[in-house]
């Protein structure tokens, strides 16, 4: 069901979402989804989670595998992990982190970006040793923040990603990043 629901937000986006398309979709009853989800909003937070779950399984496998001498390279794999979504997992390109449907979509208490933030930090204070703490996350929320906006102009410039608009991208987080992180 919810790979049905990643094509039919790509397809129709959230607003054309309905029960009775996925199910169709996905080849079960109505019933079958209601068994599973109350309404279109919790199964495309079921997909949000997901892919949440795959973007830091794949982020810290990355981080874990490759060598990487310095924080902002992780920072970077956590851009062209972003970007990898943005252009080979169905349904993320439209729903992201689940910011289209609801900010609290990940969390009841934090918007989606502060829950993103905190997984972020964790692998950066998990790895590289910087010091966490409210510093830390202020300076990754202004940069998550960023990094979403100008990663959406890139696609709205092309729809594979404007690389002149990832490149700034990358080095005005870095640059940021490099001033407040310790």
């Amino acid at each position: 069901m919810l790979d049905a629901c990643a094509e039919l937000v790509d397809e129709l986006g959230y607003d054309g979402l309905t029960t009775t398309l996925l199910a169709e979709r996905a080849g079960v009853a109505i019933g079958s989804v209601y068994q599973f989800f109350p309404d279109k909003r919790a199964v495309v937070q079921a997909l949000t989670m997901r892919n949440l779950e795959a973007y830091l399984q794949q982020l810290g496998a990355r981080i874990a595998d490759e060598r990487f001498a310095y924080w902002w390279d992780a920072v970077d794999a956590a851009i062209d992990e972003y970007i990898a979504m943005h252009r080979t997992t169905p349904g993320f390109r439209t729903l992201h982190f689940g910011d289209v449907v609801d900010i609290h979509l990940l969390d009841d208490e934090r918007d989606n970006n502060s829950v993103i933030v905190e997984h972020l930090a964790a692998l950066l204070v998990e790895r590289f040793g910087i010091v966490s703490g409210a510093r830390l996350e202020f300076a990754l929320g202004i940069a998550v923040e960023t990094a979403d906006a100008l990663i959406k102009m890139a696609f709205r410039r092309d729809p594979t990603g404007d690389p002149m608009v990832i490149d700034e991208a990358k080095a005005l987080i870095r640059e940021y990043l490099h001033r407040h992180v310790r």
